[in-house]
């Protein structure tokens, strides 16, 4: 690591660890909770090449198994305690980052930090909080994708009770561009029963920029989650979204806080999970349209793919992942790339879900012309061979704690 590394790094790991033994020596009478995420490994795609990773820009279509170029941990340190009768908690969550094989140029940051109380006298069943943190985030694990995401800088409550479900409001601003700078409000009305195991979610989203020529935006997403679908002891989660001018269809900022007032963005999402048996796995369909207000031009994005695990025994378990995705812009011609991950894994367990997994994999994808030119100088794979076609393979450990 090179002196100036050594300058950007050590700070933030001065205030990390300060932070995080503020939390421990703060007076409790609850442990201090560490939880956490991380994945690492060796891989390669061919002599004196970097491993090379398979997918399209856009969320949703780049399927991850045998196919993350990174090493990413995250892990949070969580205080609670009690003080005239309100409960409340702190987290402290850093993260390391590193977008190839080495740590030698990892980036350390804060993912969270955040206070929330509970058992104020105006609204004893609610949760306040002010901070960092992430927020009412829905993925699909197979994509690393969050459908739902209002993370930021910002206050809520939580828990306030609404007819059949509960409903959270928080508000966010955003000032990482000073030229730039935004605001945000979410409503997020959850676990509304509307049939026998199946329950909606309503999440709505303004936002404006705050500067000259800052534009407003909305947002709203309809989620369903359906319980044991078909006898497969898992879940189907069902996603219709729709965005407009500033903000994005995941519930947060767009990528644009300056967008036209006609940009729109509309995008459905179906993903079903299920365990039978010895066999596990998850799936995803996607189908997404944005159209530029400035320019009139749209971009068509749809996927299809699943990841699936058999259980050899207790601890084997052999795991196949394969998708298909395509991007077309009415400006351009369509891309199209197609992956395929096979490999065996130790588990702590036969399931899906279980980890820590330990992973071998070998991942084979095809893409053609038009996605290598959208993806830039290096092509897909970021080496620029100019190639259509590779394969990868290496070791993976993935766990959440």
């Amino acid at each position: 690591m090179s002196t100036t590394q050594h300058r950007v790094v050590f700070p933030r790991l001065t205030l990390a660890a300060s932070l995080a033994a503020a939390l421990c020596a703060a007076p409790s009478a609850h442990a201090v909770d560490w939880g956490g995420y991380l994945r690492a490994g060796p891989g390669a795609t061919k002599k004196d090449a970097a491993r090379a990773c398979y997918g399209l820009s856009g969320p949703g279509l780049k399927y991850r198994l045998g196919n993350e170029c990174d090493i990413y941990g995250e892990f949070i340190l969580s205080q609670g305690f009690q003080k005239d009768g309100v409960d409340y908690k702190a987290s402290l969550m850093t993260n390391l980052h590193n977008p190839g094989t080495d740590t030698g140029d990892s980036k350390v940051g804060i993912n969270q930090m955040f206070v929330e109380g509970k058992g104020f006298d105006i609204a004893p069943d609610s949760t306040f909080w002010i901070g960092k943190r992430f927020y009412g985030r829905a993925d699909v694990h197979i994509v690393d994708t969050f459908y739902v995401n209002m993370s930021g800088v910002g206050a809520g409550v939580d828990g306030i009770a609404v007819g059949p479900g509960k409903l959270n409001l928080a508000y966010f601003r955003t000032d990482g561009d000073a030229t730039h700078p935004g605001s945000r409000l979410n409503a997020d009305l959850k676990d509304i029963a509307v049939n026998p195991g199946g329950k909606l979610r309503v999440t709505g989203t303004l936002t404006h920029g705050d500067f000259t020529g800052g534009k407003s935006g909305a947002g709203l997403s309809l989620q369903h989650e359906q319980d044991n679908v078909l006898g497969l002891g898992g879940a189907n989660t069902l996603w219709l979204q729709v965005a407009s001018g500033s903000a994005g269809l995941d519930a947060n900022f767009g990528s644009d806080l300056g967008a036209a007032s006609g940009t729109r963005a509309f995008r459905i999402v179906e993903s079903l999970t299920w365990q039978v048996g010895a066999l596990g796995g998850q799936a995803q369909a996607l189908w997404q349209t944005d159209k530029d207000g400035a320019t009139g031009l749209k971009t068509d994005s749809s996927t299809v793919g699943g990841r699936m695990s058999y259980a050899m025994s207790k601890h084997l378990k052999l795991l196949l992942e394969a998708g298909y995705s395509q991007k077309k812009p009415d400006n351009g011609a369509t891309q199209k790339l197609a992956k395929l991950t096979f490999g065996p894994a130790l588990s702590t367990g036969p399931g899906f879900w279980n980890r820590p997994e330990l992973r071998l994999y070998v991942t084979t994808a095809k893409w053609n012309d038009a996605a290598n030119a959208a993806a830039g100088p290096g092509g897909v794979t970021g080496i620029g061979d100019g190639k259509t076609r590779g394969t990868s393979y290496g070791a993976q450990v993935e766990m959440w704690f």
